[in-house]
């Protein structure tokens, strides 16, 4: 049996166990912030009020370079109504859309702010583009656990596995908690596809083989999406799914789509995609864990703008 058989062994026989006995399945909020299209989550443990929160969003007004805290607020009220205790931070990847709020979070709520291990990569091409220098490390440092393919971790007495799906970025997790998978941007409702492979470090063959290895979970298998965008035709957003439901109508990546018609359609399609609003003042970010870049001797603290370099 290889490594991947094993997790994904793993992975199965835990949504087994939670779809067979209530108590192992999570309680989930969702949080929609329609500025940048992003869903966090709250992920918690009935049983004893453990929780997780998954890819928070920080307000950011880019033309006025101003940070607030609507969005992590509202978490921050559901968090303490219902007595919860925050035991992870949790980031799917380094976000090119939005600004984490995982710090901000961190300090009002605690936790361990948790992300893929190969954020090692992520912040070696984003820290040459945006010419850090040496004082920014490139180990990860910023974080206090980095998950590895098929890492187990626990949120009270439910049972996590975090997977590793490359492809949108090198850096992609999706973490299963129960019979729930927490899928970041990899797939995005039915109606809607998929992530795109462009940035840096993406590869649409590679997020082809990711989805499939997610598609490989049982069909029961509840899937809570980081974005929706609205497909032409359906009237409100969405953000929760199901394995077979994916298999079945994926319009990217259903059943029956190849490998090779998959990456034809991703590559075309992605060259007529502009960057994402967001990206510059996010990523620069996100790669520090969230943190804004050191202020500099008058206590400002500045993000840096490439030009000609995305």
């Amino acid at each position: 049996m290889s490594e991947n058989d094993t997790i994904l062994a793993a992975a199965t026989a835990q949504v087994e166990r939670a779809r067979a006995e209530p108590r192992l399945r999570p309680t989930i909020a969702g949080f929609f912030d329609e500025a940048t299209y992003t869903v966090s989550y709250v992920v918690s443990d009935p049983a004893t009020g453990a929780a997780a929160i998954i890819d928070s969003v920080l307000d950011y007004e880019a033309a006025a370079g101003r940070t607030s805290y609507r969005s992590a607020d509202r978490i921050v009220e559901y968090v303490t109504g219902n007595a919860l205790t925050v035991e992870w931070l949790i980031e799917t990847h380094a976000h090119a859309d939005h600004i984490s709020a995982a710090p901000y979070l961190q300090e009002r709520l605690g936790g361990r702010l948790a992300i893929g291990a190969e954020i090692v990569r992520v912040q070696e091409v984003f820290g040459k583009l945006f010419n850090a220098g040496t004082e920014f490390q490139r180990d990860g440092s910023q974080f206090d656990r980095l998950f590895r393919d098929g890492d187990t971790f626990r949120i009270g007495s439910l049972e996590g596995i975090a997977l590793h799906v490359p492809g949108h970025t090198p850096a992609d997790m999706a973490f299963i908690v129960g019979d729930a998978a927490f899928i970041g941007d990899t797939m995005f409702m039915p109606d809607y596809g998929t992530a795109r492979a462009d940035f840096p470090g993406g590869d649409a063959r590679q997020l082809y083989r990711s989805i499939r290895r997610l598609l490989a979970l049982p069909a029961e298998t509840r899937l809570f999406l980081c974005h929706d965008y609205k497909a032409p035709g359906r009237d409100v957003f969405a953000w929760e799914t199901t394995v077979g439901q994916q298999r079945e109508g994926n319009v990217h990546v259903r059943d029956g789509v190849s490998e090779e018609d998959f990456v034809a359609m991703r590559t075309t399609r992605d060259r007529t995609l502009a960057m994402p609003a967001l990206i510059i003042p996010g990523v620069q970010v996100n790669i520090r864990g969230g943190h804004l870049p050191e202020p500099e001797a008058n206590g400002v603290s500045y993000i840096k703008i490439p030009v000609n370099a995305l």
